[in-house]
């Protein structure tokens, strides 16, 4: 059987998220972040956040998230440093929060069990939690959507594990 993952975040760190990055939009472009942490079976606890920007000065160049590979092998380095995993990514869209074509072809973990949130509106607080994006990577390019009014089963906002 398989169960819905499920991701634990305490209050004080999805608060400082959303304001985050919503700031680093600009009011005119995309942001994101690399949620780092550990994961135990379905169950992720977010520990770290690692902004897009801080890997790679210029990923919001083209008005949306596109990090080059270097960047990559900072989060790597970064996460084998602190002992942490990937457990999530997080970006916002100016609009709603289901995911662009380009979002469900270009996942930033392509691994089975990733997640992937999207925060609507640039991240402008408050955030809603039923208005969040929380899609679950199936592998080859295949997604499951746990959004919606459903969210608060996998979106654990002040439970930690």
């Amino acid at each position: 059987m398989q169960h819905d993952p499920r991701l634990h975040m305490s209050r004080p760190l999805w608060e400082g998220l959303v304001i985050a990055l919503h700031r680093r939009t600009e009011g005119r472009h995309e942001s994101g972040a690399f949620l780092l942490g550990r994961r135990i079976q379905s169950d992720r606890q977010v520990t770290e956040v690692i902004y897009y920007d801080d890997l790679d000065p210029h990923c919001y160049d083209h008005g949306v998230c596109i990090l080059h590979a270097d960047a990559f092998g900072k989060l790597w380095d970064r996460c084998a440093v602190a002992g942490l995993a990937v457990v999530a990514d997080i970006h916002v869209h100016a609009r709603g929060a289901g995911q662009s074509r380009a979002d469900r072809e270009n996942p930033m973990i392509a691994r089975a069990g990733h997640l992937a949130l999207i925060l609507p509106f640039m991240a402008t607080p408050p955030i809603r939690l039923p208005t969040v994006g929380f899609h679950e990577y199936l592998g080859e390019h295949q997604w499951r959507s746990h959004g919606g009014e459903r969210i608060a089963d996998v979106l654990k906002i002040g439970e930690t594990r």
